[in-house]
C-alpha cells in the first residue's frame, strides 16, 4: 500500500470477511471435497487459493490491515464445522489483537445450537458466513435458521450471511440466495444484526425505498468480492443508496487482496472511507472490548 492510502485512514482497518482453513484442510483438499458438496463447487479448481491464519497476518502485515474476521467454512456436516471452528478459535488464541472470530454452523442438522453456544461462550464474536445454497436453506422459509438467529439475538451477536446479485454471469457459487430471500429473512429479524456479504446481492439497492430502509434497521452490507463484480463506483453508489453508516470492508481473501479495495476507493470523502474500512465494524461487531494492537503484533 502506498503511503497515501494508509496514512488518510486514522482509524484502525478492519477486514470484515476473511476464509482460513487448517494444514489439514489445504493438505488434504481432495478429501473433503469428497465430503461437502458446495465445498467442491468453490475449491474443486486447484487455483481456488485456500489460506491458513499465519497467511492471513503476512497479507495483513503487507497491506496494513490492523483486523480481521475470520471464519471457516460453512459446511453441512455439523462435525466438519466444529473441526472448522476449533481452527478459528485457535487462530483467535494466537493472535487475539489481530482476528475476531465467527463460528460457523449447519443450521438444518442437529446439534447447530448447541456448536453456536459453544463458540460463542469461547469468544467467538457471532455466526457466518453461512451459505443458504450449500446447506439446503431458503431464507423465504422459516428453518432451522431462523433458531440460530433467535439464539444470536439473545447474546446481541451478529449473523453473516453469503448472498449473490439476480443477473450477470455465472461462476462458482452463485446460488439463489439472491435480494428477495435476503429480505424476506430480515423482515422476520429485525432487531437481529445481519451482515450480508457481496453487498447482499444488490440489496443495497432498495433501500432508496424508503419502506424498505424503515424494514431494514439492523441490516448491513460488506464489500466481499465487489472489485469482480462491479465497476469502481459501486462504492460511491452503496453509500448513497444505504447510507456509509452501513457499509463494512471484506476483501474475500483469498479470492481479493485487501490492498484492491483500498486503492479503488482512493478519492471517496476520508471519514466515509473510515467508517467503511474500520469504524463500522468496531460498532456492528463490538470489537471495542477486542485490542487493536499494532501490525505483526502477537500474544
Amino acid at each position: 500500500m502506498n503511503s497515501y492510502q494508509k496514512s488518510e485512514l486514522e482509524s484502525p482497518v478492519v477486514d470484515a470477511h476473511v476464509h482460513v482453513f487448517s494444514p489439514d484442510v489445504i493438505r488434504e483438499r481432495g478429501r473433503y471435497l469428497e465430503r461437502d458438496e458446495w465445498f467442491r463447487t468453490l475449491y474443486e479448481n486447484p487455483k481456488s487459493r485456500m489460506v491458513s491464519y499465519e497467511d492471513v497476518v503476512r497479507e495483513m502485515d503487507n497491506t496494513g490491515v490492523d483486523h480481521s474476521v475470520i471464519f471457516g467454512f460453512a459446511y453441512r456436516d455439523q462435525g466438519l464445522c466444529r473441526e472448522t471452528n476449533d481452527y478459528v478459535l485457535e487462530a483467535v488464541q494466537a493472535y487475539p489483537d489481530r482476528f475476531t472470530g465467527l463460528a460457523c454452523v449447519s443450521p438444518e442438522e442437529p446439534g447447530a445450537l448447541q456448536e453456536l453456544e459453544r463458540c460463542l461462550d469461547a469468544g467467538l464474536k457471532g455466526c457466518g458466513e453461512l451459505f443458504p445454497d450449500g446447506q439446503g436453506l431458503d431464507l423465504r422459509e422459516p428453518s432451522g435458521l431462523d433458531s440460530v438467529a433467535e439464539a444470536l439475538k439473545e447474546r446481541e451477536r451478529p449473523l453473516s450471511i453469503h448472498a449473490n446479485e439476480p443477473v450477470g454471469h455465472d461462476y462458482p457459487g452463485k446460488g439463489r440466495n439472491t435480494p428477495e430471500p435476503c429480505y424476506r429473512f430480515a423482515m422476520r429479524h429485525r432487531d437481529l444484526k445481519i451482515i450480508f456479504g457481496h453487498l447482499g446481492g444488490g440489496l443495497f439497492l432498495y433501500e432508496m425505498m424508503q419502506k424498505v430502509r424503515e424494514a431494514l434497521p439492523n441490516v448491513y452490507y460488506d464489500t466481499a468480492a465487489a472489485p469482480f463484480l462491479y465497476r469502481k463506483g459501486i462504492y460511491s453508489l452503496a453509500v448513497m443508496a444505504a447510507g456509509p453508516e452501513k457499509l463494512l470492508f471484506g476483501s474475500d481473501f483469498p479470492l481479493i487482496s485487501p490492498r484492491r479495495y483500498l486503492e479503488d476507493t482512493v478519492g471517496m470523502d476520508r471519514s466515509v472511507r473510515e467508517a467503511i474500512f474500520g469504524r463500522n465494524a468496531l460498532s456492528i461487531l463490538d470489537l471495542g472490548s477486542v485490542g487493536l494492537g499494532s501490525v505483526g503484533s502477537k500474544t
